[in-house]
């Protein structure tokens, strides 16, 4: 896809990957919707920052774990930015929860945003991307292909988007492509101490970022067919 001149929505897009994915976007020439829900400040900045150099971006508030607004976040950016062709699903949270600590409200909240929304707001763009040829790109996780007991609800939530990512791909081929990419360990969370940081250093192979040190994530691409 050329990608200049074009329109990308990334949700989750105020910090971490998403805004890192997002600014990505922006220097190879596309137009921006950097949604936020809690990240509103990370959100402007970052859209400041691209208009500051010449580029397009605009914010877009939306609490995605509510499916209503999932669905109208794309429908509102390709009204307002004349069209929409890329939507990157990265919004999500990932807390420490065993599975016997968790209660029904942790669950449902990890859930309705880390793979309901992804459903209902790739629904609601599916219109515009299907008019433009346009991409999904799904954030999995690896903790959706191997069990992380410690994070019991986002494991199902992430190996919930994996196979969301699988239907999707048949669903809305072949004018859509649908696929998703499994971070590893990029940019540890900044209240990690160093107990917490050695674990990831020993098990990857490039050790994860500080939070100073950029945003940048070896990245396991998940291979889901379909589209074109």
């Amino acid at each position: 896809m050329e990608m200049r001149g074009r329109v990308a929505l990334v949700t989750g897009a105020g910090r971490r990957l998403g805004r890192a994915m997002a600014r990505a976007l922006a220097d190879r020439g596309m137009t921006v919707a950097v949604h936020h829900h809690a990240s509103a400040e990370g959100a402007a900045e970052l859209r400041d920052e691209i208009v500051a150099e010449g580029g397009k971006a605009a914010c877009f508030a939306a609490d995605l774990t509510d499916a209503a607004a999932a669905a109208e976040l794309p429908r509102r950016v390709a009204a307002e930015l004349g069209g929409l062709d890329v939507v990157v699903n990265s919004a999500a949270v990932m807390h420490r929860r065993s599975f016997e600590d968790t209660t029904p409200a942790q669950y449902d909240a990890v859930l309705d945003l880390n793979l309901r929304s992804v459903f209902f707001v790739t629904q609601g763009a599916a219109p515009a991307l299907r008019a433009a040829h346009g991409k999904v790109v799904n954030l999995a996780d690896l903790s959706g292909l191997e069990p992380w007991p410690g994070f019991a609800a986002h494991s199902v939530s992430k190996a919930g988007v994996v196979m969301l990512t699988r239907v999707l791909a048949r669903a809305l081929a072949p004018e859509e492509t649908v696929n998703a990419i499994a971070p590893g360990p990029g940019l540890v969370p900044a209240e990690y101490d160093a107990a917490k940081r050695a674990p990831l250093a020993r098990s990857t192979p490039r050790p994860p970022l500080s939070t100073a040190q950029g945003s940048t994530a070896a990245r396991r691409p998940l291979r889901a067919g379909g589209g074109r």
